[in-house]
């Protein structure tokens, strides 16, 4: 039964790394949208909705390691020699998942900063226009006013 589990386990570390690598290609693609200068919000909005369901996934995948970790923690730590394998195995997995997981960070913070000095830009940007608008409005309203004829002097002498 134990050997069951900790087929589990493995299958759910693999599954952690996968959902993992999916992580980083969507990192990439935001890297890639960020850098363009014709960001369409929807599709920005997609690859963060898309990021939100895997880290979802990531977290349900952590819940069930553990309460089947819980099942098998003792039977591991009695028998570490009957379970070598298995054991290094996961030792190999959770230590592709850090190094993963430590390029995801990396990423992140990345995207982040670009993310920031893109949304500044685009701050920027809708000032300069409200000021615009604003300038041609004080123009627009001023000449109006000046449409009145003001009284005129006329010299009638010939």
């Amino acid at each position: 039964m134990e050997a069951e589990y900790i087929s589990i386990m493995i299958q759910s570390l693999e599954k952690k790394l996968r959902v993992l690598e999916q992580i980083k290609r969507l990192n990439d693609l935001q890297r890639r949208q960020l850098e363009d200068p014709n960001l369409d919000p929807d599709d920005f909005e997609e690859n963060v909705n898309g990021k939100g369901e895997l880290v979802e996934q990531l977290n349900l995948l952590d819940s069930g390691f553990e309460r089947v970790y819980e099942r098998v923690r003792e039977e591991l730590n009695g028998d570490r020699s009957r379970y070598a394998p298995q054991i290094a195995k996961m030792q190999e997995l959770i230590r592709k998942i850090m190094a993963c997981s430590n390029e995801i960070q990396a990423q992140e913070e990345r995207n982040k900063q670009q993310a920031q000095a893109k949304f500044d830009d685009v701050r920027r940007q809708v000032k300069n226009v409200r000021d615009s608008q604003k300038a041609v409005r004080q123009y627009y309203s001023s000449m109006m006013k000046n449409t009145e004829n003001s009284p005129q002097f006329i010299d009638n002498k010939k």
